[in-house]
């Protein structure tokens, strides 16, 4: 169940713990909270609040509030529209980033050379390996992790990015030698938007890494480097 059509059910949960839903929206939320756990949850948490309201006594209420100040509404449109034309950059910025529309495996090679040649008339500080961008293939729908692995004098660094994943879901990245030894680069949890990004390190040099691979909740997905 994706967490837009959650939201959606999520905004009926309040009339239906006070009993004030019709019977078709009832039966049509109760049908949705039989296969979704996280709705029944958040309806067990609304329901001792509905249970404590009867008791509330009205006289002993406070005056209304005041009504909000002129024109706030607008401000919070601009606020929000602001807010979403940043996320929209920086999308971009990742978009652009991790990119991986190389002209076919000729132009790869020919990266990979410069990048090569970059790194020695440096003095090989970081184990003479150029950077890497891998891409996770044979993932669930609607999931994409991409990751850059780039060399670094005290092992790798990498930055991985995913998108499709439940918010709050918790990230294990590690590296694999070609041995098959695993050497940890971290944790980070996933929140909920277009998609994270989290920059990790390894002690495993780049130019001893096999593959990358990262621990999504309860699964495990590797790609070669």
């Amino acid at each position: 169940m994706t967490a837009e059509r959650c939201r959606e059910w999520r905004e009926s949960l309040g009339a239906y713990a006070l009993g004030q839903l019709g019977g078709d929206e009832r039966a049509a939320l109760e049908a949705h909270l039989e296969g979704c756990p996280e709705c029944r949850a958040e309806l067990e948490s609304l329901a001792g609040v509905a249970r404590l309201m009867p008791l509330a006594d009205p006289e002993r209420f406070g005056s209304a509030p005041s009504p909000p100040p002129p024109l706030l509404g607008d401000r919070i449109a601009a606020t929000i529209a602001a807010e979403r034309r940043a996320e929209d950059r920086r999308q971009k910025q990742r978009r652009r980033r991790f990119g991986f529309a190389w002209a076919g495996a000729a132009a790869a090679m020919a990266t990979a050379a410069v990048l090569a040649v970059l790194v020695l008339a440096d003095g090989g500080s970081s184990g003479g390996a150029p950077e890497r961008q891998v891409a996770f293939r044979s993932l669930p729908a609607g999931m994409r992790i991409d990751a850059m692995l780039e060399p670094r004098s005290y092992g790798t660094q990498i930055e991985v990015y995913v998108s499709g994943v439940r918010s709050g879901t918790l990230c294990r990245v590690f590296l694999r030698n070609g041995a098959g030894r695993r050497v940890s680069a971290g944790s980070f949890r996933y929140r909920w938007g277009e998609g994270s990004e989290a920059v990790l390190t390894s002690a495993l040099d780049l130019s001893n890494t096999a593959a990358v691979g990262i621990r999504v909740g309860s699964r495990t997905f590797e790609a070669g480097v």
